[in-house]
């Protein structure tokens, strides 16, 4: 969030599971082509692991106790989520393949029993990289490699296993051309194992970097989503065996056991560092302690992994889609309503194994919604053998995920009128796809077919006119119905909110502070606030005072940067205290203000002690990085500013302002 007069250096968000997108392989099997010879490659040496995350005790320790859970859990696809690179886990081609791409080629070898890829690394010049660790390997593998630095790249092009069997460079696809100063290049930070994968593909991460060094330390107690990952650090339970030193996903309140999916199915801001592994989530805890859901915006800007009514269209945003649907805001559904756990007894994606003849989207639906299930044909309308699914009309093929498709989480009707207005898919058109199925019959067809439709559909109708780029002009009705509608999601009413604030500005801050007087969710209020702030209206946050006490840390620090950035000493002391209190010290933002505001006020030696305590937090920032040595240059301490500097090109290459900040201090006296 950015509060007024105090933007925030913190590194923008990404969707840190994927990096979806559709690119046709040119792979091929026979032998490369010649090819320049390499220059040296990084050492190859076993991968350094140091210590897991404390009071974890890995998978080893829990199946001596419970050997057949997790003997079926070592069948699932959780336990491959991340696997050491040997040859039975590699699904990959190494035997010679090659890929030639737009701006990427590899050549995929093996010696003995390692993998290599021979690709151009940062500087141009072709090495041997080892694929030291895998990435998945149901739908595509990712292949891994360390850099001697420590860190843990991911390489530039990955093997489509439900596909032909080819390999793909989906990164390119989505992004562009990926020049070595492209962010997501595979050597560059966008790409850096340890920042977009580890978290949800590890069990007890704790990934450590030592700023003078420059070296990264990677420890965990399992890789692939492990025993701990559902249940919690296991340490305790190991000493005295009680059940009630273990989190059963199950047996936990609803939100918590929802919580434990949402961690890794949808991508998120955390409130804590990455690097912080004494506050990363644990099972048990709730979502909204540590994280706050990425939905329709990513930072200010619009993110593409939304459709316009709010839906998310890329895969692993299960759980920004189930929160917004109506089986979750009226029926209290969670994952666990339709999936088992990994260990159990289940079908395809942790769905319970269907009856005989029973189509498997009625399986898991039939339990809430038994009279529209035992009706059939006479409910659908549709005579085919697929069309009784519930499935296929609630939950359809539109999300894409790099080359394939998933079910639309969001469980809603499908709404053609939105096809025809905003080119948003609909469910009817995934399967009539013939030129006279157009969205406007299947409109007509839905209306005389189903006529209460019409006011499920309303919903989806408004929130495409109130968030899509195209309607932005004549939004604003839209918009404050959203923003105000207590029976909406509460993630959409947020986005819904920071929208507002963008197109309207002054007309914005009514209908936003009547929305915080009656947000009870924690990332509603946060929203708001920040919308509020954004807006730049004197006098818009005086309802926001109050907040400085509120139960949510994440609302605290709002509103704490949203009053100091508007000059309210009353922020100013809430963030030096969020600053001095252990269970808020952690925080990089309220020091990155603090830093800002002394700097501002002349005062360097604070200034420049608060921006190094939030990069001890927070390494990779770097408009911190870049901020700092403005700070250091102006006092003269050249060798400082030029560390940092130097420090941001370790993180973002392609960082054009301190490249031309240190072609200035190449003259400057003390270089």
């Amino acid at each position: 969030m950015r509060p007024a007069r105090v933007p925030l250096l913190v590194l923008g968000a990404a969707a840190l599971l994927g990096l979806g997108g559709l690119v046709a392989s040119r792979s091929a099997r026979p032998a490369p082509a010649p090819v320049p010879a390499a220059s040296p490659p990084p050492p190859v040496a076993a991968p350094v692991l140091a210590s897991p995350a404390s009071g974890y005790v890995g998978s080893a320790r829990c199946a001596e106790c419970h050997e057949d859970e997790h003997a079926a859990w070592r069948q699932d696809w959780h336990a491959r989520a991340l696997s050491a690179a040997r040859p039975e886990w590699v699904v990959g081609d190494f035997a010679n393949a090659h890929y030639q791409g737009t701006s990427s080629e590899a050549w995929m070898t093996r010696r003995d029993t390692r993998a290599f890829m021979r690709t151009r690394g940062a500087s141009g010049a072709l090495a041997d990289y080892p694929v030291d660790w895998v990435v998945g390997g149901k739908r595509m593998q990712d292949p891994l490699t360390q850099l001697p630095d420590g860190r843990w790249q991911v390489l530039p092009v990955y093997f489509h296993v439900t596909g032909p069997g080819a390999w793909v460079d989906y990164s390119e696809s989505k992004q562009g051309a990926l020049t070595p100063e492209h962010p997501f290049f595979w050597t560059n930070w966008q790409r850096t194992a340890q920042h977009a994968c580890l978290d949800c593909h590890v069990t007890g991460l704790d990934t450590r970097y030592d700023r003078a060094s420059h070296q990264w330390r990677t420890g965990f107690a399992d890789a692939g989503v492990a025993c701990e990952s559902c249940h919690g650090p296991g340490s305790r339970h190991v000493e005295t065996q009680q059940a009630r030193d273990i989190v059963q996903p199950a047996r936990v309140a609803p939100a918590e056991g929802l919580a434990v999916c949402g961690q890794c199915h949808g991508p998120h801001r955390t409130l804590f560092p990455s690097l912080d592994a004494p506050h990363h989530f644990t099972p048990g805890e709730r979502y909204e302690d540590r994280y706050q859901p990425l939905v329709v915006l990513l930072d200010e800007e619009r993110s593409g992994d939304f459709f316009d009514d709010g839906r998310p269209r890329t895969s692993s945003f299960e759980y920004q889609a189930l929160l917004q649907s109506r089986c979750h805001l009226k029926g209290g559904a969670t994952c666990l309503t339709c999936h088992s756990a990994p260990h159990a007894a289940h079908g395809s994606n942790e769905l319970p194994p269907p009856r005989p003849g029973a189509p498997v989207g009625a399986a898991s639906c039939q339990g809430c919604h038994a009279k529209e299930t035992a009706e059939g044909a006479r409910h659908t309308h549709h005579a085919s053998a697929g069309a009784p699914d519930c499935v296929a009309c609630h939950m359809p093929p539109t999300v894409t995920g790099v080359l394939d498709t998933f079910a639309d989480h969001a469980l809603d009707v499908p709404v053609p009128g939105n096809t025809v207005k905003h080119g948003i898919p609909n469910a009817c058109n995934a399967c009539h796809t013939h030129a006279q199925a157009s969205p406007a019959s299947m409109d007509a067809a839905l209306a005389r077919w189903w006529p209460r439709a019409k006011a499920r559909q309303a919903r989806r109708l408004r929130l495409a006119d109130a968030l899509a780029v195209k309607t932005a002009r004549d939004s604003r009705p839209a918009l404050e119905q959203v923003v105000l509608d207590t029976h909406e999601a509460p993630s959409l009413r947020g986005a819904a909110a920071r929208i507002l604030a963008q197109r309207f500005s002054r007309d914005a801050v009514p209908v936003l502070v009547t929305a915080l007087a009656s947000a009870p969710d924690a990332g509603l209020r946060s929203e708001v606030v920040a919308a509020l702030a954004a807006t730049h209206v004197p006098g818009a946050l005086a309802g926001v005072v109050p907040l400085l006490d509120d139960p949510s840390l994440w609302v605290r620090q709002a509103a704490a940067l949203a009053l100091a950035g508007a000059g309210d000493a009353r922020g100013t002391q809430a963030l030096e205290a969020l600053a001095r209190a252990p269970a808020s010290e952690g925080l990089p933002l309220p020091h990155i203000a603090l830093g800002q505001l002394a700097l501002r006020q002349g005062d360097f030696t604070t200034g420049t002690r608060r921006l190094e305590r939030a990069l001890d937090l927070q390494p990779y920032n770097t408009g911190v990085l870049v901020l700092l040595a403005d700070a250091y240059a102006r006092q003269g301490d050249i060798r400082r500013a030029r560390e940092r500097l130097e420090e941001t090109l370790r993180f973002e290459p392609q960082n054009r302002g301190a490249r031309r900040r240190l072609n200035l201090l190449r003259g400057a006296p003390g270089h």
